[in-house]
């Protein structure tokens, strides 16, 4: 590249709009089909875990407190889901959804992006079950 071409570049870039996006101060509206962040119904899921069987990924972790009763506790490992919406395509009972406004999902720390999704007293009898391995107790409502 000679000289003479590249100041006329650069005199050319000198009365031209910039290309890029002032993000995140000018946004522009989300694309219909983004595929983001998977979220759970857990009143429709009867725990087949066909959606954590077909996960390429791995990012999905279904635990089954009471089947009958239909108690169930999914873990969701952002850090790790391609988004490939193989899960939603699997569930028979359609009662997983990929969002398609929640996709800044960008974090600053290390720590692992992982949401847990279920009742309460669910999540909280499997963090419990995690702490006391030795006392398995059980669930006040399989009681």
């Amino acid at each position: 590249m000679s000289i003479g071409t590249m100041f006329g570049d650069i005199i050319k870039s000198l009365f031209k709009k910039p290309a890029t996006e002032k993000y995140p101060f000018e946004r522009k509206a989300e694309p219909e089909r983004l595929r983001s962040k998977l979220h759970w119904e857990p009143e429709k899921c009867t725990g087949c875990m066909m959606c954590v069987k077909d996960c390429p990924a791995n990012a999905l972790e279904l635990e089954v407190i009471d089947r009958a009763k239909k108690q169930f506790v999914m873990r969701y490992y952002i850090d790790r889901c391609t988004f490939c919406d193989q899960c939603v395509r699997s569930c028979r009972f359609d009662c997983l959804h990929l969002s398609n406004d929640e996709w800044e999902l960008a974090s600053l720390g290390a720590v692992p992006m992982t949401i847990t999704y279920g009742r309460e007293e669910d999540i909280q009898f499997l963090l419990d079950k995690k702490a006391n391995p030795d006392n398995p107790g059980g669930h006040p409502e399989c009681n």
